[in-house]
């Protein structure tokens, strides 16, 4: 390091609370420059004690549109987010042509894109390059889903390969140089009780300080630890969760709770991707996890839990998603999606030939904590148009390059680094302090990193009354300690951090004041993985007009990024769910007459019927499953309509599906014809590589145009996934006639006590003429299919 005198002397303090009251009085030097970007705080004076305030009434905050990435590159696939210790965020994103709208052959192999907001993106290089692959690929591997973590004061990025196979590159900076380690991971061939393809994996650092790896694909998410350097396995393989085109787990501890967040369906179809996001909730990394119906993720079923899916609007296939925190406390998912309007790209050179690939570029949206579950946007799902963007600057955003708008006691100087760069360092006693400060609610927050001995602080102290809180990384205590004091009273909790942790690594260090409640926090990369938190209820009268600060004691310690903004306040209540109107009784069946349905009078008819066995008995309509299907080419199944009403509306059914044979299924249908239709169904399917093993699934899919399908043909959709059925399931389809796009937007429901509903994803289709309401129960013979009723409402 280059290190240089940039402050004068001051008093060495020795008590936390002296310390705080003698920074934070201190004569007021010229406040920081401001990025334009966000102006979300205003210079009120020029004088000793002079602040930026927040003013909202006369400054619009950002916003951003999504995706992110557009006008930077075409696509970026499964994008993973850090943000590194110089300040910016960093994303990686799966190898894909991300310039071929400019012309350009082929594919970028881990491209790399920065930003200092986290919606303004520039692209900065790859993580490899295309003549220089590493040993461990086979010719025709491909690079997938990285994932990055800071890790032993390095960077971590891992990934598979398309030819199966979990790589590691690590770096000391976000862009470079990586090395490439000499073995896997994770072998290309399945791993003694882990039966899933091996790609898809994520890291999580536990507050014990034990790294987990996530990882699987189709159909089975597996967790290990790894050894402390993060560099192999070690120890059992635990299958944690399965399902149906499971794959892209990403895991998070928050409260007392660890969250497992997966993506299932098909990610890469165009239009006719399904991909959602879902979750499960344990009190182990190893889970077990279960959804927010009590289901175990590894149950035999199809999962609620929905945390991100399509919803209609010009996004398909919402998925493969991070976490990141801004500096106000909110949590972002960054996740990739397909635009419907330009989906696929021309045929693409690849080192596993040609291939037909979807456009997937980098989209960021709002993700809440409801109940004590996440969901994007309260559950409206992907956003378009202009939102509130993410704080990434505020009251004080300091890189500590020179300190300008700090106030130093004691020895206190810059330095720089090839990663952090610019940044202070703070002699033992010394201190800074912001010369701007903020008021009431607030979260400050810091990377520290503590010397030989002693104790980085990160503070946040009252002007005039002697208060304030300080967060402490204390290497000679081995702990996270929060003191939050007034005048001479002072209250203090402390929890103690792993006995690996690395001290003299940089550490994210956030410090939380809601009303008296104070919350501070520790992580190696703040992806809602904290290896300690502590809480306290601050004495009366703590808050006020508060400045941040960092504060050395027993010995030095080193800072950068500090930040100081009006911290987040979070949404709790979901958007609220459809519910049906008036019954409309000229479109709805009691299966309680005389006519069989489909038969004159009955208000039905078939295409391809009547089907074999049914009929009315006991109140409810018999539909046996057929040995017939309705997809692609192969379009033999029997399928019982009527007219469906004008508008918006409401279609419901109770039903049962008996038998347990791969491939039965029965449901509702949207018929326009047998390339246009939208399905929801009931069905037993298998696991791809669980043989023999039956899964129950609410199955939710479509077929329609892909019209960059070569020939131009009706494509039959990767199916979305319901909440788990029972013996008898309720399930419903909502249907938006959007005008202004010609389309139908067509969202599923379903439930098992026809009180509860979980609501799921969004299907499209063109408008090019009416959708019967239909029935179908199909592919394998045998299962004995049961409708007590069709109900059709409308809706507002």
């Amino acid at each position: 390091m280059r290190w240089r005198t940039a402050s004068r002397a001051g008093a060495v303090v020795v008590t936390a609370a002296a310390l705080a009251a003698s920074v934070l009085t201190a004569h007021a030097a010229p406040a920081p420059a401001r990025s334009p970007a966000q102006p979300h705080a205003q210079q009120v004076a020029d004088s000793p004690g002079a602040a930026w305030a927040a003013d909202a009434a006369d400054e619009a905050p950002a916003t951003y549109s999504n995706p992110v990435s557009a006008g930077v590159v075409d696509t970026f696939p499964d994008p993973t987010v850090i943000r590194g210790k110089d300040g910016a965020w960093y994303a990686y994103g799966t190898q894909n042509p991300i310039f071929n709208s400019a012309g350009e052959a082929g594919e970028h192999i881990l491209p790399i894109l920065r930003s200092t907001d986290l919606v303004d993106w520039e692209y900065v290089g790859d993580v490899i390059e295309t003549d220089a692959v590493p040993a461990t690929w086979r010719d025709s591997s491909r690079a997938w889903a990285p994932d990055v973590r800071y890790v032993a004061g390095e960077y971590h990025l891992t990934y598979g390969l398309s030819t199966g196979g979990l790589a590691l590159a690590t770096a000391p900076t976000p862009t470079g140089p990586w090395t490439h380690h000499d073995e896997l991971l994770v072998p290309s061939a399945p791993i003694a009780g882990c039966p899933t393809g091996n790609i898809d994996q994520a890291l999580f650092s536990d507050d014990d300080g034990t790294l987990y790896l996530y990882w699987g694909s189709y159909d089975v998410v597996c967790v290990s630890e790894l050894t402390p350097d993060g560099t192999e396995l070690t120890g059992r393989v635990t299958p944690v969760a399965q399902g149906r085109r499971m794959e892209g787990a990403f895991v998070v501890h928050r409260g007392d709770a660890y969250y497992l967040m997966y993506s299932e369906a098909g990610c890469c179809e165009g239009e006719s991707s399904g991909y959602t996001v879902k979750v499960g909730r344990g009190e182990s990394p190893r889970g077990p996890f279960v959804d927010d119906e009590g289901t175990d993720l590894m149950a035999a079923s199809s999962k609620a839990g929905f945390v991100l899916a399509a919803n209609g609007n010009r996004f398909a296939g919402p998925g493969h998603h991070t976490v990141v925190t801004d500096l106000a406390g909110q949590d972002w998912m960054v996740y990739h999606a397909i635009p419907r309007d330009d989906a696929d790209f021309p045929p693409v050179a690849t080192r596993n030939g040609t291939l037909n690939l979807s456009k997937r570029p980098m989209m960021v949206d709002r993700l809440d904590w409801i109940d004590g579950w996440p969901v994007v946007n309260a559950g409206a799902g992907p956003s378009e148009g202009e939102q509130a963007a993410p704080v990434t600057s505020g009251v004080v955003t300091s890189t500590l390059d020179d300190l300008r708008g700090w106030r130093a006691h004691g020895p206190v100087r810059t330095a720089d680094d090839s990663d952090a760069g610019g940044h202070a360092r703070l002699g033992d006693g010394a201190s800074l302090a912001s010369t701007a400060r903020g008021r009431g609610d607030l979260r400050a927050q810091a990377d520290l990193r503590v010397g030989d001995g002693g104790a980085a602080g990160l503070t946040l102290g009252a002007t005039g009354n002697g208060g304030g809180a300080t967060a402490w990384i204390d290497r000679d205590a081995g702990e996270l300690r929060l003191e939050a004091r007034r005048g001479a009273r002072t209250v203090r909790d402390a929890v103690r951090l792993p006995d690996g942790f690395r001290y003299a690594d940089w550490h994210v260090v956030t410090l939380d004041r809601r009303g008296a409640r104070v919350t501070a926090a520790v992580s190696a990369d703040n992806v809602l993985d904290p290896l300690g938190a502590v809480t306290v209820d601050a004495p009366r009268g703590a808050g006020g007009g508060d400045r941040v600060g960092v504060l050395a004691r027993g010995g030095d310690a080193e800072a950068d990024n500090v930040s100081l903004v009006p911290l987040a306040e979070p949404v709790t209540e979901r958007v609220p769910d459809p519910e049906p109107g008036e019954l409309l009784a000229g479109y709805s069946d009691e299966f309680d007459g005389d006519a069989v349905p489909g038969e004159p009078g009955s208000g039905w008819s078939w295409v391809r019927g009547p089907a074999a066995g049914v009929g009315l008995q006991d109140g409810a309509f018999a539909f046996p499953t057929q040995a017939a299907e309705l997809a692609g080419g192969t379009n033999t199944a029997s399928v019982l309509r009527r007219a469906a009403p004008e508008g918006d509306y409401l279609v419901e059914t109770r039903m049962t599906l008996g038998g347990h044979q791969v491939n039965q299924q029965a449901g509702l249908v949207l018929y326009g014809g047998d390339d246009r239709f939208v399905k929801l169904v009931h069905s037993h399917l298998g696991l791809q590589r669980k043989p023999g093993l039956v899964a129950e699934q609410v199955e939710f899919t479509r077929e329609g145009p892909r019209p960059t399908a070569t020939p131009p043909a009706a494509a039959y959709a990767s199916p979305m996934w319901g909440a788990a059925p029972a013996e008898t399931t309720w399930l419903r389809l909502l249907v938006h006639r959007d005008v202004e796009h010609g389309e139908h937007d067509v969202r599923m429901a379903s439930s098992t006590d026809g009180e509860s509903w979980q609501w799921g994803g969004t299907w499209t289709l063109p408008a090019d003429g009416d959708l019967d309401l239909g029935l179908v129960a199909m592919n394998t013979a045998g299962a004995a299919a049961g409708f007590d009723y069709v109900r059709t409402y409308a809706v507002d």
